[in-house]
């Protein structure tokens, strides 16, 4: 038992060191897993070399579309803050006072930090993680070409005599999580779009300065469960305390943006993934404020396509059948992967 906590340790330790590496690693596995099937029924009709560059084309497109959709958002908001920092200083000023004058002192580092300067540091860290970003494009680009590439003949080692019994064990398990992480992500994608276009409605209906960013960024953030949604409600009522002036926009704006949010992640979404797909709030919480650790802004991203994964693979063995069970949602875990 010590010896296999020891073990866990030193892998995530491994992750952690080497996330450069590993985690377009994975990220790519997430992507051949979604793309597959586009793949192989191109195959069917054009070489398999064209069907690759169409696949890949069509998949560097979307990821490509999804960042840059954060970074134009982002962007937007940043030159906003160049134009407006005084009126985020004087607020600050107000608060401090305010709050001073009951008797509690929030002011010191914050003063010395809540200025132009801290602004400029903030840009310019959010353009290092930007290139950063395409270096991990890059990689992911490269994984996913050589791994579709293998995708076959991967398969038939897998059925090989052998790799048995385990072989058998998991490529059944790797179609049921392609599946399962095709539903997620067609749900995920659709929710996502209609959480956009309706925050950028709403933010042009309320007034709103930066409804088209707001929208963007609400689209691209709805990727990452519970974290996403609250950074794309906390970041425009922290701008409407700004433009507007007053607490009660704000707050009518907060309250807006959370029920949007509520209808379309707690309510909608589940319905469309069904039960197949029910995972334990705590389990997806857990998942993604992990991996954003583990390797920030891609962690976040495929923190719950990894525990769909880790959930099926669990699902599959008898000794990980009651783990599955617990990271499952209401009703016991989907065990078709179980032999």
């Amino acid at each position: 038992m010590i010896g296999s906590v020891a073990t866990g340790i030193l892998v995530l330790a491994l992750l952690y060191v080497a996330q450069s590496i590993f985690a377009p690693l994975i990220f790519s596995l997430f992507v051949i897993a979604l793309v597959w099937p586009c793949q192989a029924a191109l195959q069917r009709w054009l070489p398999k070399l064209l069907a690759l560059l169409i696949t890949l084309t069509v998949t560097m497109v979307a990821i490509i579309t999804i960042g840059s959709s954060v970074a134009w958002g982002f962007g937007k908001l940043a030159q906003w803050l160049f134009v407006n920092a005084d009126r985020f200083q004087a607020i600050y000023i107000d608060w401090t006072n305010w709050l001073e004058g009951h008797g509690l002192a929030v002011a010191g580092p914050l003063a010395d930090r809540f200025d132009v300067a801290w602004l400029v540091r903030f840009v310019q860290g959010m353009a290092g993680r930007l290139n950063s970003f395409a270096g991990f494009a890059v990689l992911v680009f490269i994984f996913i070409m050589l791994g579709l590439l293998e995708v076959e003949d991967f398969n038939a080692r897998l059925v090989a005599p052998s790799a048995q019994p385990y072989g058998e064990r998991i490529l059944t398990a790797n179609r049921v999580i392609g599946a399962k992480l095709r539903r997620f992500m067609i749900v995920r994608t659709f929710a996502s779009i209609l959480t956009g276009l309706v925050v950028w409605l709403f933010a042009l209906v309320a007034g709103l300065e930066l409804a088209t960013a707001w929208g963007a960024i609400a689209f691209a953030l709805n990727y990452i469960p519970f974290l996403g949604p609250f950074v794309a409600t906390a970041l425009p009522t922290l701008f409407a305390i700004a433009q507007f002036d007053t607490w009660h926009t704000a707050l009518t704006i907060f309250a807006c943006l959370n029920i949007i949010q509520f209808i379309i992640g707690s309510y909608l979404e589940p319905r469309l993934t069904g039960a197949s797909l029910a995972i334990s709030p705590f389990a997806v919480i857990f998942a993604v404020f992990f991996w954003s650790f583990m390797w920030g802004i891609s962690g976040a991203f495929i923190g719950v396509p990894i525990l769909i994964a880790f959930i099926v693979y669990c699902a599959g063995t008898p000794s990980g059948v009651w783990i599955a069970t617990l990271l499952s949602g209401n009703s016991p875990p989907d065990t078709e992967g179980r032999s």
